[in-house]
This record gives C-alpha cells, structure tokens and sequence, in this order.
C-alpha cells in the first residue's frame, strides 16, 4: 500500500511568480496613490516665497541706508533718483512701494533677477488688488489651479503704508 503526502505550501516557483506579479502592479499602482507633483509644485512655491522675501529684506536694507523706506511708489516721480540701487547695474534700480518691492512685474525681474511673465517661463504671473492694495498672484505654469483658482498659488500683497510690511500668502491645497 503506497501513502499519499500531502502538499503543504507553495513551491518555489509558485512564490517566485506571485512576487513578480506584486513587483509589477507596485511599479503601476505606486506612482497613483504618491502624488510627487504636488510636493514639487508646493516645494516650488515655498522656493519663490522665500526669494522674494530674502530680495525684499536685502532692498528695504538699502531703501533704509538711503533713506528712502517712507518714500511711496507715486513719490519715485517727483524724486532725481532713479530708485533703490541693488547693485544689480544702472538701468535696474527698484521702484519700491515705503521701501519694499511693489507688487509689479518689472520691479520683481529687477529685484529678484528672474523672468517672471516672459512667454517661456515657468511661472505664471497675474497683477491684481486686494482692495486698493496691489498684488501679484504667482502659480508654477501647467498646475492643475491656474491663477485664478484657489489653490496652488501664491500672493503677495505689497505694503500698504509706511506702517506695515508685505504679505505672502501660500494657498496650496490643491498642487
């Protein structure tokens, strides 16, 4: 009389097939449920926010050294200065609004030494008002909320008197 055995486990290529096939749909699946666009897009922001205040900080130092920190935009018209020189080469003085960068496209190229609203950039950037404040709302080009949109986004918003500071808002839950 001949006893049968039973089986017990999987053999060894049974398990070699069935972690390739869990290697295969991770590879698929992962990049699904890890969305690294978004960390990169809200990174991206963090990475403007904080040059634009590291740009600010250095241009109100040297609207202060020249005495120019109470001096609002429209005052730069009756003034013989040219604006707050940064180094950066006659022709590229910053207009500040009471020593900060106004929230104007031109003056950011000039303080920050980027290219923002230049057709092939990577940012796109739209002038507006916070009530009679201007603003200047910037979202990386090809996001999912465009400008306009609330999220993924950041706005800064210019000082509105000699008494107050720029603010930099980051909205970016939707990236």
């Amino acid at each position: 009389m001949q006893i049968k055995r039973k089986q017990q486990g999987f053999t060894l290529i049974e398990l070699v097939v069935v972690i390739i096939i869990l290697g295969i749909l991770a590879v698929t699946a992962a990049p699904k449920f890890i969305n690294l666009q978004s960390d990169a897009r809200q990174a991206s922001l963090q990475g403007v926010k904080g040059a634009i205040q590291g740009a600010n900080g250095l241009v109100f130092a040297r609207a202060a050294i020249d005495g120019h920190e109470k001096k609002a935009t429209g005052d730069w018209a009756a003034a013989p200065e040219n604006g707050v020189d940064i180094g950066a080469g006659t022709g590229n003085e910053v207009i500040t609004n009471y020593g900060y960068i106004q929230a104007d496209i031109t003056e950011f190229n000039k303080a920050i030494d980027a290219e923002f609203g230049a057709a092939d950039t990577e940012w796109i950037v739209v002038a507006g008002t916070s009530g009679t404040t201007p603003t200047l709302t910037i979202t990386q080009n090809g996001s999912p909320a465009e400008v306009g949109a609330t999220a993924c986004k950041l706005v800064y918003t210019e000082a509105a008197d000699a008494n107050t500071i720029p603010t930099y808002v980051i909205t970016d839950n939707g990236c």
